[in-house]
């Protein structure tokens, strides 16, 4: 079993946004490409986006500080901390509107 605080994590990684020219700063805590479970960590500096990309199929963000939104077409979501957004099987994007953590967690079938 492996503990990790998150909210070591949080800190550590918005201070690398912060000082990083893309603004954000990210690390995969728990699974990764060989496994059906992925974790990743990602902190993005005020005014900073994802730009527009794919769906990764059934995933969720769960806001572990600042507030973001989560765009999809013409559909937008705010999240604060402590909210869990369900991210679209579509292409979307996520902007921080203030300095922001969240924890993507994405499940993916493997294939044989």
């Amino acid at each position: 079993m492996n503990k990790l605080s998150l909210t070591a994590l949080v800190r550590e990684h918005l201070g690398r946004a912060r000082e990083a020219s893309s603004g954000r700063s990210a690390e995969t805590v728990h699974g990764g490409h060989e496994h059906p479970l992925r974790q990743t960590l990602i902190a993005l500096r005020a005014g900073t986006r994802l730009d527009d990309h794919e769906g990764p199929g059934d995933a969720t963000v769960h806001v572990l500080h600042g507030r973001v939104r989560l765009v999809a077409g013409g559909d937008a979501w705010d999240g604060i901390t402590g909210d869990l957004l369900v991210v679209p099987d579509a292409v979307h994007s996520l902007e921080a509107s203030e300095d922001a953590a969240v924890l993507l967690t994405v499940a993916k079938t493997l294939r044989a």
